[in-house]
């Protein structure tokens, strides 16, 4: 079962290994081998239960000073972090460059590209070609936006790609899903994209009787607020002068009026329901196809805003943890512009309401858009991006928003007896010595109503670091690779990952020491689409003696049959004792 080589193709560092089963075993003093009848260590592709932490939060931090630059060089000590006023551990803490990771793979940072060896011995990694630099996503909420506001932000971003370096790439995106462009550096396209977007929304507007906001309409059938039902059954009345014996002291026509009032607000809330709800799913999935690749990522939204309602804000932070995961720096851009006294310059298409009912209409238009804006500062606070509003300068808040500051900080920590309820959790970050700093972080969370399936949860976290191009560094690994050419057409692929096991914690069971490790190998191609995977898990039940000797390191092979071309590898491996996680990237190319 058990024997020694010599030499390794990819490193000649791993000499002096134990070929164990499909694994190497390496350490720095090799153990005795165990009985020949007890199997420590076994690799199967059937993946393991895993214990998912859960209810950890991540909370981003920008620290500026009082130029405006971010601050990089505070450490975990320096903040204190609340949750509804109560102190916190931060268990989790790192420093995140806005700037975003170089694909990698040796010491002094270099992409990698795969090249022939001599005939017979494998082909491995030498340094190639360096991905784009940054990546940028343009989010047109065209489902709310209006016909002005859509043409302004439309020509700023013209403008603004035309600023892009030629080692950027850019993408078009909308809330509708009609206009769609993925990541190009050809400039020409990424206008003809611009061109397309039409505004896509879906209500009445000022030719409904009476138009009822998606926020009047919340307070009215979910909140059951009696003066949001007042104001629009007002409204009714205004609205038809025409109907014989319409007026306060007819009881059935006021009866008439508030039914149509009521169904209105249901007809609002419905539409509003939706087109929240496919909002956020674009959102979400353009978080999830930036975070696939490498460099600075930025996704700028332009929207008037949209009301989040409590039934949909698990869907809202879910999108903010998977952009703090990805490294994804949301920023927004305002695109009603200046902001007049305590709202928002008055909409000249919607009618002009005198007496009671212009008070109501104005209340309730103001406090809708300070909501849907509120949204928007939401998503920017909560990733380290920035929020542009109450200006009609597009192009100043293109420029801003699309430059993610140089450091942040993500701290984590797990709340205490939390309650599932769903509840909003407010969150204060605090530094010890703020003199001239200031702070953005993330406001808050919802508390969720329900645990998540822990194996679900620890599926859905290796899904996102694979995706990812970010790396992580729980524990230490290494990444090599080597191709065989069998014929012109025909390649496989082997991915080496070494694992230095003296970094894990072992659970003591039946006299074992227990803990297990899924080691997923998956490639792409250059644009970020997915082509083949293959995932190993390897079970330890180490003997004392074993752990005892310094275990050391293992090495792990994954094969992929492939065809020549230009890839990117991406290895992820997670214990299951700690849930550490470790993910590094190369870029490689294999000839024709």
């Amino acid at each position: 079962m058990f024997g020694r080589i010599n030499s390794f193709a990819t490193s000649g560092r791993l000499a002096g290994c134990v070929i164990w089963s499909s694994l190497f075993l390496c350490a720095q003093a090799p153990p005795k081998p165990p009985d020949a009848n007890v199997q420590e260590m076994v690799s199967r592709d059937a993946p393991p239960t895993f214990r998912a932490k859960v209810n950890l939060v991540l909370v981003p931090v920008v620290v500026r000073d009082r130029d405006g630059h971010a601050v990089g060089n505070l450490k975990k000590e320096d903040f204190q972090l609340f949750d509804k006023g109560k102190p916190q551990t931060i268990s989790r803490f790192s420093v995140e460059s806005g700037k975003g990771s170089e694909i990698k793979l040796r010491p002094d940072g270099a992409a990698v590209v795969a090249t022939p060896a001599a005939p017979g011995e494998p082909e491995e990694t030498k340094p190639g070609e360096a991905p784009p630099k940054r990546l940028v996503a343009y989010l047109f909420d065209d489902m709310h936006l209006s016909f002005g506001d859509l043409a302004q932000s439309r020509q700023a971003a013209e403008r603004h790609i035309d600023t892009l370096e030629s080692t950027d790439r850019a993408a078009i995106f909308s809330t509708s899903g009609k206009t769609m462009l993925d990541f190009t550096a050809d400039r020409e396209k990424l206008h003809a994209a611009l061109l397309r977007l039409q505004p896509q929304s879906r209500t009445g507007g000022a030719n409904e009787c009476p138009s009822v906001s998606y926020y009047q309409a919340d307070l009215i059938v979910n909140k059951n607020d009696p003066q949001a039902l007042q104001a629009a059954t007002l409204e009714v009345e205004v609205c038809n002068p025409q109907v014989m014996g319409n007026g306060p002291g007819n009881s059935q026509s006021n009866n008439a009026n508030q039914q149509q009032a009521m169904s209105a607000a249901q007809r609002a809330l419905t539409l509003g329901n939706a087109d929240v709800q496919v909002a956020l799913g674009v959102v979400r999935d353009v978080v999830r196809r930036i975070s696939t690749m490498p460099g600075q990522r930025s996704l700028i939204l332009v929207s008037p805003g949209f009301l989040i309602v409590p039934d949909f804000r698990t869907e809202e932070v879910d999108i903010v943890d998977r952009a703090i995961r990805s490294n994804v720096v949301i920023g927004a851009v305002d695109a009603r512009g200046l902001y007049v006294g305590d709202g928002i310059v008055p909409d000249v298409s919607k009618p002009v309401y005198n007496g009671q009912a212009a008070l109501f209409k104005a209340q309730y238009d103001r406090d809708s858009a300070l909501a849907q804006a509120d949204v928007l500062a939401e998503l920017s606070d909560s990733t380290g991006g920035t929020f542009f509003h109450n200006s009609n300068d597009l192009d100043a808040g293109f420029r801003r928003v699309a430059t993610a500051p140089e450091f942040y900080y993500v701290l984590g920590f797990s709340p205490q007896n939390l309650k599932l309820d769903g509840s909003i959790h407010t969150l204060k970050v605090t530094v010890k010595d703020l003199k001239g700093l200031t702070l953005q972080a993330r406001r808050g969370y919802y508390a969720p109503k329900h645990l998540a399936d822990p194996g679900e949860q620890a599926k859905q976290e290796i899904e996102e670091a694979v995706f990812s191009r970010d790396e992580l560094r729980d524990i230490p690994i290494e990444l090599h690779t080597q191709f065989f050419k069998a014929s012109d057409t025909d390649v496989k692929l082997s991915v080496l990952a070494r694992v230095d096991l003296r970094h894990l914690h072992f659970r003591k069971e039946d006299g074992r020491n227990r803990n297990s490790l899924r080691v997923v190998s998956a490639l792409f191609d250059t644009n970020g689409n997915y082509v083949t995977g293959m995932e190993k898990i390897v079970e330890m039940r180490l003997l004392d003696q074993t752990v005892q000797n310094r275990l050391g390191l293992i090495t792990v092979k994954t094969s992929l049959d492939i065809k020549p071309g230009s890839y990117v590898v991406r290895l992820v491996v997670r214990d299951t004792e700690e849930q550490l996680m470790a993910a590094r990237t190369a870029a490689i190319e294999i000839p024709y």
